[in-house]
């Protein structure tokens, strides 16, 4: 009952029971090929001990056609089995690929959860699907059909292939046994180095130019070479299993060469079954040398394999929702609380958010305002949806935000968090938030009401402005105008704006008010989270948040009279 759940959550889990009809139909095509592998030994049995025999021409011919056409047959099974299993790969992909890459985008704010990686994991065994080393596993069992023949051959030739098979297979168990840990270590090592790396590259001006471009460098040196020391521990290991099975193989035919030609002088078995011997113990020996000398592929395999089959069954599964109707803003928070993500230090995780209770109604503006780690980004969060609260609830229009499909909510909710940056596209299509449906006039309205629609025709491509790449044009205050434009995009009903004016200049915050008042004005509600008292100007509601609780909530002017209200004498003296 338990697996039948998990593979209605796993899509990794359903495809690869999908892929079992795909998987037989390999076997049966690597049937064929095993079998067209005889082709070789029998025709050079046939010449050695018929036609050179017999000296018949009409013979070499006829036999020589017909090795003609089993190559072809087995050529073209080799291409059908390889086209299968490619095939299998890319079906692999479409159906697993978008749960892989929700699962790390739902994550991206963890921390790291021992180098999981969904997207790499899937890539692995994506690749491992085209590569020769599921090959030699497909081969594998037809290790015993070639001994069997082996011994039909003369028994003393199996029984010394039988040895050689069970050498070889001891190496390959001893190989797996030894590189396990080590590969494991290193792909571990890799994920950390590539987390390091990207958040090198994105703070890289930063690092120059605060002069820690060599300490970050010895810093990535080290992290290299500790999962280079494992890579090439693995590797070493493997490869010297590698070189004794291949080694030992070319022993074991010179073996089986030679014991044949004892068997052939004691007339036991003919001229041609000595080199037909050689070459069918060398097949049936081949996908073990194969699967060595591919082990530290396999081993990345096995491991992203498990790697998925553990993390998309802990992903949650999508609930049904009923399609409720648009939004009109009513918001309502009630009981809220939210701990840190992750503990630090050993010690319980800290609570970031206590007990906010709060209600708002269409067209209200709410200024949000503490200090540094009052709890403001958090509440962003979490009203948003980022977050799920660890108690309490946000309700939006009197359901709960789990009530709503995620992708309808999100049209109806507008999110400028405090660190921003933009896709690679066009400013038209971060605006739009990447709808190919969205309208040019949805686009204009929403860059107009942040003001940034003279700022956009001022560049020379307009909206069709490449950004989100190294090289764009932007400074820090015009990717927040066009954060609060694509927040904006399509009026929705509930927007949070997490530090908005933190790079704007005086007019940049001018166009923010008139953009938060606009907002109001057609009923939309509107939470901007701030440490810069301007903002309170376009609101009608503050909260002072301290320590993750509401110190003061209600109407700005209250606030701000309770605030300048003069302290009495007789509390000045006591």
């Amino acid at each position: 009952m338990q697996n039948d759940v998990r593979e209605q959550k796993n899509p990794y889990r359903v495809v690869l029971r999908d892929l079992r009809r795909t998987f037989i139909q390999v076997g049966l095509f690597s049937a064929a090929i095993n079998f067209l592998m005889l082709t070789g030994p029998v025709y050079m049995l046939q010449v050695y001990d018929r036609v050179l025999s017999s000296g018949s021409v009409p013979t070499l011919q006829g036999l020589f056609i017909i090795v003609v056409v089993l190559y072809a047959f087995l050529g073209i099974y080799e291409f059908l089995r390889a086209r299968l299993l490619s095939r299998a790969g890319y079906r692999l992909d479409a159906i697993v690929g978008n749960k892989a890459f929700d699962h790390a985008m739902n994550h991206s704010g963890e921390a790291d959860r021992g180098g999981e990686n969904p997207l790499r994991d899937l890539d692995v065994v994506r690749g491992f699907l085209a590569s020769p080393a599921i090959l030699g596993i497909f081969d594998a069992p037809w290790i015993p059909f070639f001994l069997i023949i082996v011994f039909f051959i003369h028994p003393l030739l199996g029984w010394l292939t039988l040895f050689g098979a069970i050498i070889v297979t001891i190496a390959a168990y001893l190989n797996q046994m030894v590189t396990k840990r080590a590969i494991y270590q290193a792909v571990a090592l890799e994920s950390a180095e590539r987390n390091f790396v990207d958040k090198s590259r994105r703070t890289a001006e930063v690092l120059f130019a605060m002069g820690m471009r060599s300490v970050v460098t010895n810093a990535w040196r080290n992290m290299h070479n500790r999962g280079l020391a494992y890579a090439q521990l693995s590797g070493e290991r493997s490869e010297a299993f590698s070189a004794f099975s291949k080694s030992f193989r070319l022993l074991l035919q010179s073996m089986l060469l030679t014991l044949g030609a004892y068997l052939a002088i004691k007339q036991e078995v003919s001229p041609g079954a000595i080199i037909a011997t050689t070459i069918i113990a060398g097949r049936a020996l081949a996908p073990v040398d194969q699967v060595i000398g591919q082990w530290k592929s396999i081993g990345r395999t096995l491991q992203a394999h498990r790697s998925l089959l553990t993390t998309l069954d802990d992903m949650k599964q999508e609930d049904w929702h009923i399609a409720l109707p648009a939004p009109k803003g009513e918001l309502q928070v009630s009981n809220l609380t939210k701990y840190a993500p992750t503990a630090f230090g050993g010690q319980a995780r800290q609570r970031i958010l206590s007990q906010v209770s709060f209600a708002l109604s269409p067209g209200d503006g709410l200024g949000v305002i503490g200090n540094s780690a009052a709890g403001k980004s958090s509440l962003a969060k979490v009203l948003v949806g980022a977050w799920r609260a660890d108690s309490g609830e946000v309700r939006l229009d009197g359901a709960a935000l789990d009530q709503w499909n995620p992708e309808h909510l999100g049209q109806h909710i507008g999110y400028l968090p405090q660190s921003l940056e933009m896709l690679p596209g066009t400013i038209a299509e971060n605006i739009s938030r990447f709808n190919p449906n969205a309208s040019d006039k949805d686009i204009v309205d929403a860059a107009q009401i942040a003001g940034v629609h003279e700022m956009i025709l001022a560049f020379p491509n307009g909206y069709s402005t490449l950004i989100g790449t190294p090289l764009q044009p932007l400074s820090g205050g015009q990717v927040q105008r066009l954060g609060l434009a694509r927040a904006i995009f399509g009026m929705p009903r509930l927007i949070i704006l997490d530090e908005p004016n933190s790079n704007l200049d005086g007019g940049g915050d001018d166009a923010l008010s008139e953009a938060i008042l606009t907002l109001r004005n057609r009923g939309s509600v509107v939470i901007v989270m701030a440490h810069r008292p301007s903002v309170i100007h376009s609101v009608n509601k503050v909260m002072i948040l301290h320590k993750g609780q509401i110190a003061q909530f209600g109407n700005k002017e209250d606030i701000i009279q309770m605030a300048t209200r003069p302290v009495p004498a007789e509390a000045v003296s006591r």
